[in-house]
């Protein structure tokens, strides 16, 4: 048995959810470490504790196992990034701090790995890749849209999307193609300030919304 199976939780036995959720845990580090091909359900079943007869009753192949673990990482990542009006009361500040959320979030080094997975294997899975694809870029330009429009900002959905671009694509691909190292230290919220250049995005972000602001007043 490796080290990581021996040490291994076996002091009580989950069950149900809870099993079902450690497996998620243990495969998404095992998927992270060795890519899919590589990843086997033996050492899914060795590194989490249990048998593989309790694997595959919670998930019947590899591919299975694969596409949940990229639907528990997608539900982690939004619960984290949250909406813009969570950030500050000025919209302003609720969006800069939403666009460096979103950029401090896409640049730890589980989530590049997990976007370089998702990359890897988009031919062979590419519902898991579009997915992917919804839930970390077009879900979070969906909530900066929204609140956008609801502070009267005109072409709401061009704005969000050019914001994004701006203040997080260019830091993201570096990184994805290991120009930029990504970061290792948690990204809580209160280390914001040191992860990602807010001044920049600020500037950005206040010049981006006194044109859509003046556009929309010209226009109303």
């Amino acid at each position: 048995m490796s080290a990581a199976g021996a040490s291994a939780p076996r002091g009580r036995q989950r069950r149900g959810e809870e099993l079902r959720r450690h497996i998620l845990l243990v495969a998404k580090d095992v998927f992270l470490e060795t890519g899919y091909e590589r990843a086997s359900m033996d050492t899914v079943a060795t590194r989490a504790g249990t048998s593989k007869r309790s694997l595959y009753a919670h998930f019947e192949s590899k591919d299975k196992l694969f596409l949940a673990v990229m639907d528990w990482v997608r539900e982690l990542y939004l619960g984290r990034l949250k909406t813009p009006d969570a950030y500050a009361e000025d919209p302003a500040e609720a969006v800069a701090l939403f666009c460096g959320r979103f950029l401090q979030l896409m640049v730890w080094e589980p989530q590049v790995r997990t976007c370089r997975l998702s990359i890897a294997e988009a031919e062979r899975l590419p519902g898991s890749s579009s997915a992917y694809f919804d839930a970390i870029f077009a879900s979070t330009e969906e909530r900066l849209t929204g609140y956008l429009a609801e502070h009267d900002v005109q072409d709401a959905a061009d704005l969000a999307q050019d914001l994004l671009a701006r203040t997080v694509l260019p830091r993201l691909f570096r990184t994805l193609l290991n120009v930029d190292d990504p970061s290792r230290d948690d990204p809580g919220e209160q280390v914001l300030p040191e992860a990602v250049d807010l001044p920049a995005i600020r500037r950005l972000v206040s010049a981006a919304l006194r044109g859509g602001q003046a556009t929309a007043s010209s226009t109303g």
